[in-house]
C-alpha cells in the first residue's frame, strides 16, 4: 500500500533561514506540541500561502493563519513567538477566513523590523496541526528558503 500513498508538497510561506522546530524558543513548538513542522527566521515581512487551500483560521491579531490544504493538511503559520501580545500592531492579514487561497498567495504583511525592535523573537513556525494523520514527514531544517523551495514533503 506505501505505493499508492500521494506525496504532498509545501512551499516556503516567506523567504529567510531554515531551522528545526527544536531550535525555536517556545515548547509549545519546540516540544512539538501543536504538531510536526520546522520554521524560518525570515528577511521580509509578507507571509504567503504554502498551499492550496482554505484560510481556516486567521487570529484577531493577525499573528497566526492556518491553511486547511486541499489534501487535508492543517497548516499553521505562527508569526513571531509571543506576538499575539502586540494584539495587532505591526500585522496587516490580506485575507478573510473562508477565503480560497492558491499557493504563493499573500496572506499576511507584518512589520518585520518593528516586531524585532518591540523586544519579540521574529521566528515563523510551520506546523502541522494533524500531522498525526500523515507520514514520512521531510523537510528543510537548515538554509535560506525563498518561495519556491518544498520545505515540507509528505505522504497521505
Amino acid at each position: 500500500m506505501e505505493l499508492f500513498k500521494k506525496k504532498i508538497h509545501l512551499y516556503a510561506p516567506l523567504e529567510g533561514d531554515a531551522i528545526a522546530l527544536s531550535d525555536v524558543n517556545d515548547e509549545a513548538f519546540s516540544q512539538e506540541m501543536l504538531g510536526k513542522g520546522m520554521a524560518i527566521i525570515p528577511t521580509h515581512g509578507l507571509v504567503h500561502s504554502p498551499c492550496d487551500g482554505v484560510v481556516s483560521v486567521l487570529q484577531e491579531t493577525g499573528h497566526a493563519i492556518c491553511i486547511t490544504s486541499d489534501e487535508g493538511l492543517e497548516v499553521l503559520i505562527h508569526i513571531g513567538i509571543d506576538t499575539c501580545k502586540l494584539k495587532g500592531l505591526g500585522f496587516k492579514p490580506l485575507v478573510k477566513q473562508g477565503d480560497h487561497v492558491k499557493t504563493g498567495t499573500p496572506l499576511i504583511g507584518f512589520d518585520l523590523l518593528g516586531i524585532h525592535r518591540a523586544g519579540y523573537d521574529t521566528t515563523v513556525p510551520i506546523v502541522i496541526c494533524n500531522s498525526d494523520d500523515f507520514s514520512d514527514f521531510e523537510m528543510i531544517t537548515k538554509g535560506s528558503v525563498d518561495l519556491s523551495d518544498k520545505i515540507i514533503s509528505i505522504k497521505k
